[in-house]
């Protein structure tokens, strides 16, 4: 049978998007390094070492040297950030910034023709401006705050102790080495509080605990190999993470002591294998596409308007420079030239207001990202969780409550002298203070059986002190069966996992009897242990036995014929804020689904506890089973996934995203790297590991859904002034250029001059420049946002020719009423229409900013109110003002301004009504 390897090229065939054929490197490599790796856990011990050319002994120092050389420093694959004057460049790098710079090309181009006869165009410095300043605001921002990032990560040099010798005869010394200059088959000598340096087969071992929380999901440490001197192997498994005899690169030690030979180091590793493939450019995000197509569709507006116009005056005027110089006014008039600097700004001003609340913004995009999120995919530990162990419950052998039980734990592990792991302490801890003092003066240790992973157990052996009853008055450990004669006997007290103490118990206690522990009774015990583990619970047993005080050491034969006293069930509690934060998102259009490399009891058990409906929980070897569509099919109804590696947390990153899902992603792990930088929006904390702070859009300062979900507000108030900025701005400058085509058609002379259009588009854009700064209504604020081009559309065909209509009513009344109907009288004419245009073009933002009925319902923030009546007051005025004459304008009359007040108030009127109906009819506004 021929084995098929699995390439990127045949998991991805050509054809297929960058970012699929990214997710199948990355999935190749990681299966390729997991197969190589999983292989070796089966290896005898002699096997692995002769495979690395490597002796128990350790590498000599030349041989280690050479080896470095050849196969490079044991680092991983990860982004160091672009250069600053690649962020520079890239922050420049936006659509609606090339359309300026194009017309600010062609008007210098068009100036220069006329130089010697013009003054320079003043909007060429103008529009240049918010060029700089949009760019500029972006690379400050995000620079900023990649230096923020950066400085998270600690600055120290880990180091390791391998075995090495000087020459071949010399005996092996163990010495400490940078991790980086680890290489394969040195013998790593690992002890309590070590880092994995690279992937390790494991030659001894001795009570090793491991945590593999960071590349598994897994809250709690894990038991790895006591392997012999005869090492044959293990058993074969597919998932190197769950191999007894292997130590993973980004895990570490909690307990014990152990040796193993370096099988992997640097790319070659399990980490590095997921670390190469998210290096390079990120996947384009909904903002990224929301972006692209609004910047086509005014792109298009422009390629039907701008000729229409330039044709229109040219042959009705046959002034073709004339209609050249007015077409290019129309193309800047129609492009939001101010975008690019009200969306910097409105996120910039985002990423200030997010980190008062502890949140460090990596990208800008990203805040847009945050509101427009509909789905929020998060790890299980330490995120709805307080990622620490505590003991839950304590009860005896039917499930009841029993002091008696946590007396008897207690004892146990304050007694031990061995390391106390993570449950000894959370027995500790349930434990008042006090009752310390009181134990330490009523018991005396004798002796200790150590825990072993062959056993799974540990007990101590204690004497009873003589302790007057007044001493101890209201102490816990005051009662029942710890109560006897001082000195006559030793009681064993032994805890450990349910299926070895049970195996060691002939007698239970039931309400304070000792009964016989019959089949029957066995039975019922053990379901009582295996219905708590079905809630998601770590459960153990505890036991004693009583002997004569006529010795002082024991050993493991003495723990037999034990009496089962009762079972503690740990857990992982969950925060108690985090109910109220997924209500909170819930209440904001956020659904949340649970991805955790963790199993699937734990995660139903946590979910249900924070009221998350989880229905059928999914494993990662069950997505593995499913194509993409049947894989799209599943994640629309199912909230949790268990079980599941790298890999499988990316695919269900994309899955989600083509249901058409906005797809956050909160995780702090390795095994969480992938699919940060998939989603849309990658969250992460300060205290994550360093691939996936990198991976990570957005660094929370503390792990806390109540930021996420202030921040998703944030994101919301950004996106909406954004996008009211785009809609009263697309839609005004489409009214007026329909105006403008009108006028052009059937006016005898130009209906405003090129400068007249500049100008006022100028003045409009300035109001506009405290947009970042109003508020939003409640209400919008409810929903995801993303972009909507057709919207857009949309909103520009039904609202823009509101403002036609009255621009066409003003000329009306300027040509009848006025006499404005000639040559002579066009100054009189385009002075008319500039300040009807830029009064109705500014009050419009009032009537577009809330779907409620301005200054009624909704009142706009202090900034834009001043902001419009300032530009409001410059229109007026600039007629009457020493700059007229330069700018072809005239003082009009003061008959015209009650003619004026009638047209914006019915423009206010029939606008109002527009939107109540378009409100009916699409369901929608802003």
């Amino acid at each position: 049978m021929t084995n098929t390897t699995l390439t990127p090229g045949k998991l991805a065939p050509p054809g297929r998007t960058r970012r699929e054929r990214k997710a199948a490197e990355l999935e190749a490599r990681t299966r390729a390094a997991g197969d190589r790796l999983a292989r070796i856990s089966g290896w005898p011990a002699a096997q692995v070492l002769q495979d690395a050319r490597a002796t128990p002994h350790g590498l000599r120092q030349d041989d280690a040297e050479l080896r470095l050389a050849r196969d490079g420093a044991n680092v991983v694959a990860h982004d160091t950030g672009p250069r600053w004057y690649a962020q520079l460049a890239k922050a420049f790098w936006n659509p609606f910034i090339m359309i300026l710079v194009v017309l600010l090309a062609v008007m210098y181009v068009q100036w220069l023709q006329v130089a010697d006869e013009e003054p320079f165009d003043p909007k060429i410095p103008i529009i240049g401006t918010m060029v700089l300043v949009s760019g500029l605001l972006r690379f400050w921002q995000e620079h900023r705050s990649a230096g923020a990032a950066a400085a998270l990560r600690a600055l120290v040099t880990t180091t390791t102790a391998v075995r090495r010798r000087a020459d071949r005869n010399a005996d092996p010394a163990t010495v400490e080495i940078p991790m980086d200059r680890v290489v394969v088959g040195d013998v790593v000598r690992l002890a309590a509080g070590d880092l994995v340096p690279a992937d390790l087969r494991l030659l001894t071992a001795k009570d090793l605990m491991v945590s593999q929380a960071a590349l598994s999901g897994e809250s709690l440490p894990v038991a790895k190999a006591d392997t012999r001197a005869h090492d044959y192997g293990q058993s074969t498994t597919t998932d190197p993470v769950e191999a007894d005899n292997l130590c993973l690169m980004g895990t570490s030690v909690t307990s014990g002591t152990a040796t193993g030979v370096v099988v992997a180091t640097g790319a070659g590793t399990y980490f590095g294998s997921m670390a190469g493939s998210l290096v390079g450019e990120r996947p384009e995000t909904s903002f990224d596409t929301g972006v692209k197509k609004v910047s086509f569709l005014l792109i298009r507006f422009m390629l039907v308007m701008v000729p229409l116009v330039f044709a229109v005056n040219g042959f009705t005027k046959g002034d073709w420079n004339e209609a050249f110089m007015f077409a290019v006014a129309v193309a800047v008039g129609l492009t939001p030239e101010m975008l690019p600097m009200v969306v910097t700004t409105n996120l910039a001003r985002g990423a200030v207001a997010m980190s008062r609340r502890k949140v460090v913004v990596k990208r800008l995009n990203a805040i847009q990202n945050l509101g427009a999120m509909d789905v929020l995919c998060t790890d299980k530990t330490g995120t709805l969780t307080e990622d620490r162990i505590v003991l839950d419950r304590y009860l005896d052998a039917h499930g009841r409550e029993d002091a008696e039980v946590l007396e008897h734990a207690y004892l146990n592990s304050h007694f031990q002298t061995g390391l106390r792991n993570l449950m000894d302490r959370a027995v500790i801890d349930r434990v008042l203070e006090a009752e310390e003092v009181v134990v330490d003066a009523r018991f005396t240790k004798v002796d200790e059986i150590p825990f072993d992973f062959a056993r799974r157990r540990m007990s101590v052996v204690l004497s009873r002190n003589e302790v007057s009853r007044s001493e101890v008055n209201g102490s816990e450990v005051d009662r029942g069966d710890l109560d006897g004669p001082a000195s006559t006997e030793h009681i064993l007290i032994t805890k450990g996992a349910v299926e070895e103490v049970l195996a060691l118990c002939t007698h239970v206690t039931d309400s304070g009897r000792r009964l016989e522990l019959t089949q029957e009774l066995r039975r019922r015990v053990t379901r009582t242990a295996e219905d708590n583990n079905r809630q998601g619970l770590r459960v153990l047993a505890v036991a004693t036995r009583s002997f004569p005080a006529v010795r002082d050491a024991y050993t493991v034969a003495d723990e037999d014929g034990l009496t089962l006293v009762g079972f503690l069930a740990f857990l992982d509690p969950p925060k108690s804020d985090a109910a109220a934060a997924l209500r909170a998102l819930a209440d904001k259009g956020v659904s949340v689904k649970v991805v955790t490399g963790d199993n699937e009891l734990v995660a139903a058990r946590v979910c249900a506890d924070v009221g998350i409906d989880v229905g059928a929980v999914v494993t990662g070897a069950e997505v593995d089973a499913l194509d993409d569509a049947e894989l799209r099919t599943l994640v629309r109804a199912t909230t949790v996934f268990a079980k599941t590696n790298p890999v499988q947390k990316a695919r269900i990153v994309r899955a989600l995203q083509a249901e058409g899902h906005t797809v956050g992603f909160l995780g702090d792990g390795i095994n969480d790297a992938a699919a940060l930088r998939d989603a849309d929006v990658g969250i992460s904390v300060d205290t994550a590991v360093d691939i996936a702070k990198e991976s990570a859009d957005i660094i929370l300062l503390e792990k806390d859904l109540m930021v996420l979900e202030q921040g998703v507000e944030q994101g919301r108030t950004t996106f909406g002034n954004t996008i009211k900025y785009i809609k009263m701005t697309a839609s005004s400058n489409f009214g007026n250029v329909f105006s403008v085509l009108v006028a052009s058609a059937f006016i005898p002379f130009q209906p405003m001059l090129a400068i007249h259009l500049l100008v006022q588009n100028l003045a409009y854009d300035i109001s506009q420049l405290a947009t970042p700064w109003d508020r939003m209504d409640p209400e919008y604020l409810r929903e995801p946002r993303t972009w909507d081009a057709k919207g857009i559309a949309r909103f520009m065909l039904f609202i823009g020719p509101i403002s036609s209509v009255f621009d066409i009513t003003t000329f009306l009344v300027l040509w009848n009423v006025f006499g404005a109907d000639s040559e002579a009288s066009q100054t009189l004419f385009q002075s008319g229409w500039f300040v009807e245009g830029l009064l109705s073009q500014t009050l419009i933002v009032h009537m577009i900013r809330t779907r409620k009925v301005p200054f009624i319902g909704s009142r706009a923030s202090a900034p834009v109110m001043v902001m419009t009546a300032v530009v409001m007051a410059f229109g007026l005025l600039l007629p009457f003002s020493p700059l007229a004459p330069a700018l072809s304008m005239e003082a009009l009359p003061m008959s015209y301004f009650p003619w004026l007040i009638a047209i914006l108030l019915a423009y206010c009127a029939l606008t109002q009504a527009v939107k109540t109906w378009y409100i009916r009819r699409f369901r929608t506004w802003l």
